[in-house]
């Protein structure tokens, strides 16, 4: 592997942001200075005028593989990622079959490691009736454990009271959650649609409501209070959850921990109107009022991760009826461009961008050297140009599903290249997935 040479990039890292050069050295970042020379045989890397960052990492992706390839596949979406600057993914057990057993975990990672350019790492799922295989898992080497109190994609409820208090009173590792209330939904649902009524996507946020997200969102804190258990919630929407989420400690010392999703901090229910089932997502895209609380919260410090929940679903699906259409939408090529045009107009900086992108999924999943340019960790890197535009069509989509929210708009700034484990995975349109990415590994007792 090629040792790599920055030459005048501006660096993003650890709230700073200062002009140097970066030298990478058999996939690690070797020394970050102002200035770099060196006797190693390199490929040196004219980076002025480009951002320099750590890769993204993102906790919540669904890849659909397998049982769902009709819609995308590890292969097609981490092609995805590397394309839009995520170096490294933590994917869903709502596949078919379900990922809750150990030997269906190791299945996933068998199958990444074959054809994944990004680094990897995979949830075990829980269920009313896998107990026993959940206890297996090795934290060292699994991200954590998903839990659905809320059905979604996949059918993966765990509505048993005494299984789910058994899950938050005994797992030692981070609990992820789907927090939405079933029943809540459910006579939300039942009322919308009584007597064969047509309903309109504008109503899966009244459906899919504020008290469905309070109730179960206030369940899952309260039994993590109860035993002191590692709570992780997941794509946050709503205003009444915030105040279940602290900004007085280090986030390193919290227990209870929370996400927020670069559609819900981008869209509202006015889209609707434009993009229809497009930006249908369980928990729902909601009101203004909720998207400006969601941004309050972000920048207080009681939102800790911005990831995406990228679910794809093929265009034919997604033209279907409301009711019939499936929940998700493709995010993982775009996010970071997104998010560089929220910074341009003010709404976050840079510094903090790359905080919740890439410092903080690494620091709440114990992630092991990566999220961070430091000496000695892997040359997960990503080369921006925040001066030229990227816009989106048929023609650059690596979603397989081959369609986009953002299809024909255009963003202000461009992925130049992205480095995983210190190789080149994309540069200027192309991906590169010669060299596989690497299982996560990650830093517990």
């Amino acid at each position: 592997m090629a040792h790599k040479l920055f030459k005048g990039a501006q660096i993003i890292n650890e709230g700073k942001q200062f002009e140097g050069d970066l030298l990478t050295k058999d996939g690690r970042i070797e020394r970050i200075d102002s200035t770099i020379n060196t006797s190693l045989a390199v490929e040196e890397i004219n980076a002025e005028g480009f951002l320099l960052m750590p890769g993204v990492i993102d906790d919540q992706v669904h890849f659909r593989e397998p049982g769902y390839t009709h819609k995308a596949c590890i292969a097609s979406e981490s092609r995805a990622a590397v394309a839009g600057g995520t170096t490294s993914f933590m994917e869903m057990p709502n596949t078919n079959p379900t990922t809750t057993t150990q030997e269906r975990l190791e299945e996933k990672y068998q199958m990444a490691g074959k054809v994944s350019p990004a680094n990897y790492s995979f949830y075990m799922g829980g269920a009313n009736d896998n107990y026993d295989e959940v206890m297996r898992t090795d934290l060292r080497q699994v991200c954590g454990l998903k839990l659905f109190m809320g059905s979604s994609t996949g059918n993966m409820l765990v509505d048993d009271p005494g299984t789910l208090e058994s899950y938050f009173k005994a797992f030692p590792g981070l609990i992820a959650t789907h927090c939405e209330d079933e029943g809540t939904v459910q006579k939300n649902r039942e009322e919308a649609f009584r007597d064969g009524k047509i309903v309109d996507v504008n109503q899966h946020p009244i459906i899919r409501n504020h008290m469905a997200c309070y109730l179960s969102s206030s369940k899952a804190a309260g039994l993590a209070k109860k035993y002191g258990t590692r709570l992780h919630i997941l794509h946050l929407t709503t205003s009444d959850e915030l105040d279940l989420f602290t900004n007085t400690i280090p986030r390193t010392e919290k227990h209870l921990t929370a996400e927020v999703c670069v559609h819900h901090l981008t869209f509202c229910d006015e889209d609707y109107v434009r993009l229809g089932t497009q930006i249908q997502c369980n928990p729902a895209v909601k009101s203004s009022v909720d998207r400006q609380a969601l941004w309050q919260a972000l920048h207080d410090g009681r939102l800790d991760v911005i990831a995406t929940d990228h679910a794809p679903h093929t265009w034919e699906e997604k033209q279907l009826p409301y009711g019939q259409a499936p929940s998700g939408l493709p995010l993982i090529q775009h996010s970071l461009l997104l998010m560089l045009d929220h910074v341009k107009e003010g709404r976050l900086s840079l510094e903090m961008m790359v905080d919740k992108m890439c410092h903080a999924p690494a620091d709440l999943y114990h992630v092991d050297k990566r999220g961070y340019l430091r000496e000695g960790y892997f040359a997960d890197l990503i080369l921006v140009d925040p001066n030229k535009d990227y816009r989106v069509d048929k023609a650059n989509i690596l979603h397989q599903c081959n369609w986009s929210p953002f299809e024909q708009h255009s963003f202000s700034s461009s992925v130049v290249a992205t480095y995983v484990n210190g190789h080149c995975v994309y540069s200027r349109g192309e991906v590169d997935d010669s060299i596989k990415g690497m299982r996560l590994t990650f830093n517990r007792g």
